[in-house]
């Protein structure tokens, strides 16, 4: 999970690949699984506040239970995408409580927030224009503000990391967050 690129997978060539793996027991249809949700895996488990280490080993983790478990998947009961980080957040709950932390973010992260084909035209035009009301909106923020929710958001960076890198205290980067997300609603109700 080292490399930078992402692959691009529709719904329905996920479903195909689960099934290849769950019957055939596919190496080439698993790989391409874990080109696709290694990545976001680990990215996923780190927004959660994991190290990049303890966020690796959970993705692999995960795709473990992903190829071992395929043939229990049930597209009538939800995309490859919702199962996949369904397990993936249970493993996450498992360590948390097998290291006796608190359960801080694990309902944060909804794993059906992952999408699961190929966006529209119309989906990508209406997130370019999203993303630009929300840099504009953040160009409205104190520097410090401002500075804080990139790391966190476009940085995919722990809380606890960005206390680090900027030399303040954890307390003092939630507490940001927390006024920028909050200024940010407000600016952004007001540009509508």
């Amino acid at each position: 999970m080292t490399g930078k690129a992402r692959t691009v997978l529709s719904a329905d060539d996920a479903r195909r690949l689960v099934a290849a793996v769950a019957i055939e027991r596919d190496r080439a249809a698993f790989a391409q699984l874990f080109s696709h949700y290694g990545p976001r895996l680990k990215a996923f488990m780190m927004r959660g506040g994991l190290s990049a280490s303890a966020a690796e080993e959970l993705a692999q983790e995960t795709m473990l239970l992903v190829w071992r478990k395929a043939g229990y998947f049930n597209a009538e009961r939800g995309g490859v995408s919702t199962w996949i980080f369904t397990i993936a957040r249970n493993l996450r709950i498992d360590r948390l409580r097998r290291e006796k932390r608190p359960r801080a973010n694990t309902e944060l992260f909804d794993p059906s927030d992952e999408p699961d084909g190929p966006a529209t035209g119309e989906a990508v035009l209406m997130a370019v224009q999203r993303e630009e009301r929300v840099r504009a909106a953040l160009d409205l923020l104190s520097d410090e503000q401002a500075e804080v929710l990139r790391l966190s958001f476009f940085g995919d960076k722990p809380q606890s990391e960005i206390a680090s890198e900027l030399g303040i205290p954890l307390g003092t980067v939630k507490s940001r967050v927390r006024l920028a997300l909050g200024r940010l609603r407000h600016i952004l109700d007001d540009l509508k």
